[in-house]
C-alpha cells in the first residue's frame, strides 16, 4: 500500500476498525463517507421515527459519535457549551460552559468547528482560539488554553472554523497561514505558521513516503505542510471573495481537489514538490461552506453560495465536467454511506438517494428540522444527526428491523 507517492492517511487503517462511529468531523477516514451498511433508506409516509430531540444553542457545529455518546457545540448569552449526550437516548451526560461571544457576523454566529473523539480524550476548539481536552465520559478538562494568544496569531474574520485532527502523538488545527500541531497529551504547541488569516476549512492528510502531510486553507491559497516538523512541501494561490477558503480539499492518489464559492469554482491539482499543476479548473462546483463527497470516481456536492441559487451538483472527477444538477435543496450539505447520498437541505428536509452519476433519483424524504439548516449530517450505528442553526437537534432512527 505505501508504493504509491500519495495516499489519504486513514486508508492505511482497515475501516472495520472504526465500527459505526463517527468520531470526528467527516467521519473517521475525514472524507465524508461512512461504512456502514444496513440502514434503511427507503421511510414511511411521515418519516423515520425521531429517537430525541434537544438544544445546543445557536452553531453550526456537527456532531462526533463515538463510545455511545454524541459530542457538539452551540453559544447562548455569548457563552459556548461543549455538550456530551447519550447518542442511543439523547440523555445529557455532561457539559461544559466557557465564554465566547456570538459574534454573528453576517451569519447566526456560534461555534462552527466539531469536536474530536479520540480513545477517551475530546477535544474541542472554539472561534477565538480557546482549546480544550476533555476526558470523554465525564467531561473533566485534561488540559485548556488559547492557542490564539499563547502563539500571538490573529483571529481569521470570522474566527477559527477548522475541526482538530489528530495524527498519532499530534493535535493538528488550521490556525495561522499554514496550521499549527501541538502534543496531544500535554497541548505543548509543537511549531505554529505565520501570523496571518488562516482559512476556515479542516486539516487534511496525505501520506508521501514516510512522511505525512496537512493540507490547510489560508485567506489566499492551500499549503501542504510536513506535521511532524512545520516544514512547507509546497503552497498554491487561491484567491476568493471575502477570503473565504471553507470547504476541505480532497485528495486522491497524486491528486487533490480544492474548492470555494462566490463564483470562484474549483481546481483538480496534481501534487508534486513544487506547486500543484491544474489537470482542470472551472467553475462547475463552487463550495462556498461544505465540501462535497467523492465516490466511484464523482464528486457531489453544492454549487453556489447565499448570495446566488444553488444546486445539488455531480461532477466527474478527471474532467470536471458535470453530470446532472438538481435544484431545491439550497445551502443544504450531505454525507454519503452504502452508496447513498444523505443530503440535508437548508429548510430541514431530510434525503437519500443513490449516489449515481446518472441522476439525483431520492428514495426517501423527511422534514426533520426547522429553521436554517447548513450542518453535515450524520449517520452513525444506525441513526441520523442533524441539526439547525437555532442549534435545534434532532437524531431519527434508520435502523433495520430485524
Amino acid at each position: 500500500m505505501i508504493r504509491f507517492p500519495f495516499i489519504l492517511i486513514c486508508s492505511l487503517v482497515p475501516a472495520v476498525a472504526w465500527a459505526d462511529d463517527w468520531p470526528c468531523w467527516r467521519g473517521p477516514q475525514r472524507t465524508g463517507v461512512s461504512a456502514e451498511t444496513g440502514w434503511l433508506d427507503q421511510w414511511p409516509k411521515d418519516g423515520p421515527p425521531v429517537a430525541w430531540k434537544a438544544s445546543v444553542g445557536t452553531g453550526f457545529s456537527s456532531v462526533a459519535v463515538a463510545n455511545g455518546r454524541l459530542y457538539t457545540l452551540g453559544n447562548q448569552a455569548n457563552k459556548d457549551t461543549v455538550y456530551c449526550f447519550d447518542a442511543v437516548t439523547g440523555k445529557k451526560l455532561w457539559s461544559h460552559t466557557y465564554d465566547a461571544p456570538l459574534e454573528d457576523k453576517l451569519f447566526d454566529g456560534g461555534p462552527t468547528s466539531t469536536p474530536t473523539v479520540d480513545g477517551e480524550r475530546v477535544y474541542a476548539l472554539s472561534r477565538w482560539g480557546d482549546l480544550f481536552c476533555f476526558e470523554g465520559g465525564t467531561g473533566k478538562v485534561v488540559w485548556s488554553k488559547n492557542v490564539q494568544k499563547e502563539a500571538n496569531i490573529r483571529v481569521p474574520g470570522w474566527g477559527f472554523a477548522g475541526s482538530p485532527l489528530v495524527h498519532e502523538n499530534l493535535l493538528i488545527l488550521n490556525v495561522g497561514e499554514a496550521g499549527m500541531a501541538l502534543d496531544k497529551q500535554t497541548g505543548k504547541i509543537l511549531w505554529s505558521s505565520a501570523d496571518r488569516d488562516a482559512g476556515y476549512s479542516s486539516p487534511v492528510l496525505f501520506k508521501r513516503g514516510a512522511d505525512v502531510f496537512g493540507i490547510f486553507s489560508a485567506d489566499d491559497g492551500w499549503t501542504a505542510m510536513d506535521v511532524k516538523t512545520g516544514k512547507e512541501l509546497w503552497r498554491v494561490r487561491w484567491l476568493t471573495r471575502f477570503g473565504l477558503n471553507a470547504a476541505d480539499p480532497i485528495v486522491t492518489g497524486e491528486t487533490v481537489f480544492v474548492s470555494s464559492g462566490y463564483n470562484k469554482g474549483g481546481a483538480l491539482l496534481k501534487m508534486g514538490d513544487k506547486e500543484p499543476a491544474d489537470v482542470w479548473r472551472n467553475r462547475a462546483m463552487r463550495n462556498q461552506m461544505n465540501s462535497c463527497v467523492l465516490l466511484d470516481g464523482h464528486l457531489y456536492g453544492i454549487d453556489g453560495d447565499t448570495t446566488t441559487k444553488s444546486f445539488l451538483k455531480c461532477v466527474e472527477l478527471k474532467t470536471g465536467d458535470v453530470r446532472w444538477s438538481h435544484e431545491g435543496v439550497g445551502m443544504g450539505a450531505l454525507t454519503a454511506a452504502a452508496g447513498k447520498l444523505i443530503v440535508l437541505s437548508e429548510t430541514g428536509e431530510l434525503l437519500v438517494a443513490p449516489a449515481s452519476s446518472e441522476k439525483f433519483a431520492q428514495t426517501a424524504r423527511a422534514k426533520v428540522l426547522d429553521g436554517k439548516c447548513w450542518t453535515v449530517p450524520v449517520l452513525a450505528n444506525g441513526r441520523i444527526y442533524c441539526r439547525n442553526a437555532a442549534g435545534d437537534v434532532v437524531c431519527v432512527d434508520v435502523r433495520a428491523k430485524k
